[in-house]
């Protein structure tokens, strides 16, 4: 069966930057803005964010204003504003940056779930508005049609004229990445990057193969891959 080129679509959170760099940069942000508002050098609040990072992702700016000993709600609303609509220092992974170069003269997009004005700004930041024709950002359509909606991915292919057969999503989460999608037969490719690399969840969660990182993405790769589907 003959193909025509496949189109490319990426995730982008853990499969093209390390996504824990733009929580690491919005939370350096927000203590240098609110350091001498809640009494702590500014140096020292950051350490305190970092180390309440590791710990888990969910409610940081409760935990550490627990921590310091601040009751401020409205603060930490503020906060959570200030985080999202901070300007990120941020970078591709090396590897995801040849990747995209490797694949200039391809068709390819990029579908992520989250904040839109967060994942608008991480977009930005590593310009890909450069690198992709189309970046979809599922909550632009509402919740409903986040991951694993299939919902993006049927947009893609009625913009592309494209089955889903010749449509190859990449992403790292297994949780979601790849269960709404495979069995309509798009194509599915793992990478084991980022902070989902170690889970394993269900058969129907997994993707049709697995690669280390993006180095491995490359022609004939997706060539024997998509030969193999046929």
């Amino acid at each position: 069966m003959t193909q025509s080129q496949p189109i490319l679509v990426f995730d982008l959170d853990d499969t093209l930057f390390n996504e824990l760099d733009y929580a690491r940069s919005g939370l350096q942000t927000v203590a240098g803005k609110i350091a001498d508002e809640v009494g702590v050098k500014e140096n020292e609040l950051t350490e305190i964010f970092f180390n309440a990072l590791a710990e888990s992702r969910s409610n940081i700016f409760n935990r550490v204003f627990d921590e310091i000993g601040v009751d401020n709600n409205a603060l930490i609303k503020k906060c959570i504003a200030m985080y999202r609509t901070h300007k990120p220092s941020i970078e591709l992974y090396p590897e995801a940056s040849k990747c995209l170069q490797r694949f200039a003269s391809w068709r390819k997009f990029i579908v992520t779930d989250g904040n839109s004005t967060a994942q608008n700004s991480k977009i930005v930041a590593l310009n890909l508005r450069d690198n992709v024709e189309h970046a979809y950002i599922t909550y632009r359509y509402g919740h409903k049609y986040t991951k694993p909606s299939p919902h993006c991915f049927n947009l893609i292919a009625k913009r592309t004229k494209q089955q889903p057969q010749n449509i190859i999503y990449i992403g790292d989460n297994p949780t979601k990445d790849f269960v709404g999608i495979r069995p309509l037969g798009f194509g599915t490719i793992r990478v084991l990057t980022g902070q989902h690399k170690d889970i394993n969840l269900t058969p129907k969660h997994a993707a049709d193969v697995s690669i280390p990182d993006l180095s491995h993405l490359t022609a004939d790769f997706i060539a024997e891959y998509q030969k193999n589907r046929a």
